[in-house]
């Protein structure tokens, strides 16, 4: 779970030179990038798929936008999570643990956490911590509100939002789900206003998967308005793929122009 948590946090670490963004009709998609293997590619140039050398299948596409960006990414992660099916109850870290690596990743990391203004306003700048004992049950029940942290956990379950990451880690499993959505300036357009790009990541893994994959997941980036570019991690190996997390995102953020 642990290494879940920090790779979700290294997503934000990861930042773009600063040049005129010059997005292409078809996707640059070389040999090699890394750790991945380019295996096919497209006639169209719309898509091309890589193979990690742990054996993860990863598939870049230029993805058009149908509502809008939010939506088109919310139908991917559906997609996939259908595919990795149902986890398997089985032990798992407690809420406590994933909420002490997710504060351990955001300083590692240095986070940007993103504020929201309502949260602000909620708490009248205090921090608001709650915590009481179901007296039935014996488990505890913590809320945790803080600019750009805020946890809600039960017994073992945790629902965690640092800044622009969500995390949910289930007690009944090892399976946790990671998302991370932020708005972002187009490359080269470092002085605009208006943040006319996205970048999203999406991880569901775990060892207890039934679908037959240890990770599912997408790297996203792209002007909202799209099309935006996305490639899609799948994989049956119990691996932490730590060489090939930032090569996928140097294919995704080369292509989408952020």
């Amino acid at each position: 779970m642990k290494t879940l948590l920090l790779l979700a946090a290294s997503a934000l670490a990861l930042t773009a030179c600063q040049r005129p963004a010059t997005l292409k009709a078809k996707l640059e998609c070389p040999p090699t990038e890394g750790s991945l293997t380019r295996v096919s590619a497209a006639s169209d140039g719309q898509s091309c798929v890589y193979r990690e050398s742990d054996g993860a299948e990863i598939t870049l596409t230029r993805m058009p936008v149908k509502g809008d960006a939010v939506a088109t990414l919310a139908t991917l992660e559906a997609e996939l999570k259908t595919l990795g099916g149902s986890p398997v109850a089985s032990g798992a870290d407690t809420a406590a643990e994933a909420a002490r690596v997710v504060a351990e990743a955001r300083a590692d990391a240095k986070i940007d956490a993103a504020i929201d203004p309502a949260v602000d306003e909620a708490v009248e700048g205090r921090p608001r911590i709650q915590a009481k004992v179901d007296t039935e049950t014996g488990e505890e029940h913590t809320q945790v509100d803080l600019p750009g942290l805020h946890i809600k956990a039960e017994g073992d379950k945790a629902n965690v939002q640092v800044g622009p990451i969500h995390i949910k880690a289930d007690g009944d499993s090892s399976t946790a789900t990671i998302k991370m959505y932020r708005d972002v300036r187009m490359r080269g357009e470092a002085l605009s206003r208006e943040k006319r790009g996205l970048r999203a990541t999406f991880i569901y893994a775990g060892d207890d998967l039934t679908g037959g994959y240890k990770y599912l997941g997408y790297e996203a980036s792209g002007p909202k308005k799209g099309p935006i570019v996305v490639a899609v991690v799948k994989s049956t190996a119990n691996s932490r793929h730590d060489d090939m997390y930032d090569d996928v995102k140097t294919l995704v953020r080369r292509n989408g122009g952020t």
